[in-house]
């Protein structure tokens, strides 16, 4: 599959290669982000709702072979599960359509992101990795931004609990997509992915004395006794709602479509060598549309793009990277103005922001 070749994205790609690099280490052979996986393969049955929203094939027929992918936050591929920072997960779902043939979704366990296009999220990176010496003076870098970026600050702030499971566990799709439907009629909606076991989340204490892979573990023995179940759907936007901005929230009483059930069935025999050998990769179902995340974050070994035998655009991205944060009150106050710590642990770095409560 092709690489990008526009000469803006590709130096937008390595920078923010550059920059995960710089903020998690080098890690050869694992994904800078989201670099602690794990692999399961099953079936996906559409729902009868599925095919008045899209035309995509996985939509329109009887079932499609699926491989997914678990994962923690950050390039640290040995994060332990219970760091507050492997938080959000992620999950990167593949519809295998045919040999070599396969669309994907990519989503992750909090619902909405810190910036709005690609270059909007390099600069985030960028402070937080102009932060690390925190001998410096107040306001450091990140404190600025943060300040002067609602929505990154939101995302900072929204609470990120650690599952009890990776099946038990909501993910959401960061960019609204353009569903398609076979009559050419066209809606935007964004993917969610809910567990059919509901959702289960642990309190900090109880997450803390888990083992650093209590996930893996768990998922591992969950799978030998009975299939994981989730439910794919999609929120639809109403005329008038914002389509191209990943921070913005849709209100929740806009209408929400079932597209079908996931049962995962068993492990990937040789996880690594399958986690090596492909690649967690968001896609579209349907017509593809111009998001700026889109467009921008077409990072080079991130996105590449194809058509296939139904004219369907699909962008696919090697590389799912957000990072992730836990938040809380501290114990300081300034006189004029109440602190919030940030906890990132990329090492493991504590930054108060003066800037929050303007």
């Amino acid at each position: 599959m092709p690489l990008p070749t526009d000469e803006k994205i590709l130096a937008l790609s390595n920078d923010i290669i550059q920059t995960f690099d710089s903020i998690f280490g080098l890690h050869p052979g694992f994904r800078p982000a989201h670099g602690k996986g794990i692999v399961l393969t099953g079936k996906f049955t559409p729902s009868p709702d599925a095919a008045s929203l899209s035309r995509a094939q996985h939509f329109n027929q009887n079932s499609t072979p699926v491989t997914v992918r678990f994962s923690n936050s950050t390039g640290i591929p040995v994060i332990p599960d219970n760091d507050p920072n492997a938080d959000p997960r992620g999950i990167a779902i593949r519809f295998n359509l045919a040999e070599h043939v396969h669309t994907d979704i990519v989503a992750h366990s909090t619902d909405g992101f810190p910036a709005r296009t690609g270059q909007e999220f390099l600069e985030l990176l960028r402070v937080i990795a102009a932060s690390s010496d925190q001998s410096l003076p107040h306001p450091w870098p990140v404190e600025v931004f943060l300040g002067s970026h609602p929505a990154a600050l939101a995302f900072v702030q929204a609470p990120k609990p650690a599952p009890s499971s990776f099946a038990r566990e909501s993910y959401f799709g960061v960019t609204a997509m353009k569903f398609t439907n076979k009559d050419g009629a066209g809606r935007y909606g964004r993917y969610r992915i809910i567990p059919k076991a509901g959702n289960d989340h642990l309190t900090p204490d109880a997450a803390a004395a888990k083992g650093p892979n209590y996930l893996f573990e768990e998922i591992t023995d969950r799978i030998l006794r009975g299939p994981v179940k989730f439910r794919i759907a999609a929120q639809v936007a109403d005329p008038g709602d914002t389509v191209d901005d990943a921070t913005v929230h849709w209100p929740e009483d806009r209408r929400v479509v079932d597209l079908g059930d996931i049962e995962l069935t068993a492990l990937v025999p040789d996880n690594a060598t399958e986690q090596r050998a492909s690649s967690s990769i968001p896609s579209r179902v349907s017509m593809a549309s111009s998001r700026p995340m889109i467009r921008c974050s077409n990072f080079a070994r991130q996105f590449t793009s194809s058509v296939d035998a139904a004219g369907v655009l699909h962008h696919r991205s090697r590389r799912s990277i957000y990072g992730s944060w836990q938040t809380s009150r501290s114990a300081g106050v300034t006189p004029q103005k109440t602190r919030r710590t940030i906890k990132w642990l990329f090492p493991s770095r504590t930054i108060s922001s003066r800037c929050f409560d303007k």
